[in-house]
């Protein structure tokens, strides 16, 4: 394959927010968007498509609103709730991003902010 050919990746992400409103839901969002994809490189026209989730107290905001905001108006979203485990990380939104990118897998970097933290140690992204 040519190295500047563009292959499908998927980038995962996570945040959480304080509190269960609608600003703080969206704000949480845009920033991981805008974090995730300054961090890789990407643009708008990179990106396939967003798959969002939030765990069940997250109800003010879908958080793809958050990237319709942005300017997303042509990606593809989806929004769904996680299944409520006992003891799981509370008031969290994640996104799997699906991306096109020249760049290899390995080079690549997910990102986690706040309390979303602890889920992937070895991953959380410093500011």
């Amino acid at each position: 394959m040519p190295r500047d050919e563009k292959r499908l990746h998927a980038l995962r992400g996570a945040t959480t927010v304080e509190r269960d409103d609608a600003a703080s839901v969206l704000g949480a969002t845009r920033e991981l968007l805008v974090f995730l994809t300054r961090r890789n490189g990407l643009t708008t026209a990179d990106v396939v498509s967003a798959l969002f989730s939030v765990t069940a107290d997250l109800r003010s905001a879908f958080p793809a609103r958050a990237a319709r905001e942005l300017g997303w108006l042509d990606v593809p979203l989806l929004c769904m709730t996680e299944i409520p485990v006992e003891g799981s990380l509370a008031r969290c939104i994640r996104i799997l991003l699906h991306v096109e990118s020249a760049r290899p897998r390995g080079d690549l970097r997910h990102v986690y902010l706040h309390g979303a933290r602890v889920l992937r140690p070895d991953l959380a992204s410093d500011y």
